[in-house]
C-alpha cells in the first residue's frame, strides 16, 4: 500500500499562498528590485557630483541640474512602473488606489495639509536636537535665484512629490516590508535608504531626511497610499526652495 499523499493534497498545500505573503507581497522580481536599486544608487551619487560643482562654480548652471533631475527620476518612476507591470502586480501597490471622485481627492489633500503641518512642527524640534547648521552650502547652491529658475523648479518640485513618493515609500517601502515580513523593518529601512539619497547635505541632514522619510512612510502605510505623502512632499520642496531662493535675493 502506498503511504504517498493524495495528489490533491499535495497540490493545495504547494500552490496556496501562506497569510504572510498576501499581506506583504513583492511588486517586482529581485532581478529588478537589484537594477532599480542600483540606478537610483547611481543617480545619487551623479547628483552629488553636480552639486559640489555647483557650490565650486562661479556661474552654476543650475537649469542644466533641475533639467538632470527631471529625466534621471521620470525615467526610474517608468522604470519601476514597468517591473510592478511585468511582475503582475496591480499598480495602485505602488500608487494607492486611483482617485474616484472629487470628495477622495480634497480627502487626500486635507490629510496631506494635516500631515505637512504635523512634520514640520516635529522637525522643527528635530532640528534643534539634531543642531543642523542653518546655513547648508548644498541647499544654497541648488536653489532657484531666477524666474525662470523658479518656473523648472516648481516643476521638479512637482517630479520629486510624484516620482521619489513612488520609488521610496511605493516600490522600495513594499519590497523590504515583504523581504522583512515586517511592516516597521521595510518602513524604516526605506527611510534610511530616502536619508542616504540626499548625503549631498551631509551627514547630519541625511538623518534628519530619514526622519522625514519615516515619516512619509507611516503615511503611505497608514493610508495604503503614496498619494497624500505626493502631495506633502511637492509642496514641501516647492515652497522650502522658492522661500530659501527668495530670501537670498
Amino acid at each position: 500500500m502506498s503511504t504517498s499523499l493524495p495528489a490533491p493534497a499535495v497540490q493545495a498545500h504547494t500552490t496556496t499562498p501562506s497569510s504572510v505573503e498576501r499581506r506583504h507581497p513583492f511588486v517586482a522580481g529581485p532581478v529588478h528590485f537589484v537594477f532599480l536599486f542600483l540606478g537610483l544608487a547611481a543617480w545619487c551619487f551623479y547628483f552629488k557630483v553636480l552639486v559640489d560643482s555647483l557650490i565650486a562654480s562661479a556661474h552654476p548652471n543650475r537649469l542644466g541640474l533641475y533639467g538632470m533631475t527631471l529625466l534621471f527620476e521620470w525615467l526610474l518612476f517608468a522604470f519601476a512602473v514597468w517591473g510592478v507591470r511585468r511582475h503582475g502586480a496591480p499598480l495602485s501597490l505602488i500608487l494607492g488606489p486611483r482617485w474616484q471622485s472629487a470628495k477622495q481627492v480634497f480627502r487626500d489633500i486635507g490629510i496631506a495639509s494635516l500631515f505637512w503641518g504635523a512634520a514640520l512642527l516635529i522637525l522643527s524640534g528635530v532640528h534643534w536636537l539634531l543642531r543642523v547648521p542653518p546655513q547648508n552650502a548644498a541647499v544654497q547652491a541648488i536653489v532657484p535665484h531666477t524666474p525662470v529658475e523658479i518656473a523648472v523648479w516648481l516643476l521638479d518640485a512637482v517630479t520629486a512629490g510624484i516620482c521619489e513618493e513612488t520609488l521610496f515609500r511605493g516600490y522600495l517601502q513594499r519590497q523590504f516590508i515583504a523581504f522583512t515580513r515586517s511592516a516597521p523593518a521595510g518602513i524604516i529601512v526605506s527611510a534610511l535608504c530616502f536619508g542616504a539619497a540626499h548625503i549631498y547635505q551631509g551627514l547630519r541632514m541625511v538623518v534628519f531626511i530619514a526622519i522625514f522619510g519615516l515619516m512619509f512612510g507611516v503615511l503611505a502605510w497608514w493610508r495604503n497610499s503614496t498619494r497624500p505623502g505626493m502631495i506633502a512632499h511637492g509642496w514641501q520642496d516647492a515652497l522650502g526652495g522658492v522661500v530659501t531662493g527668495l530670501s537670498r535675493r
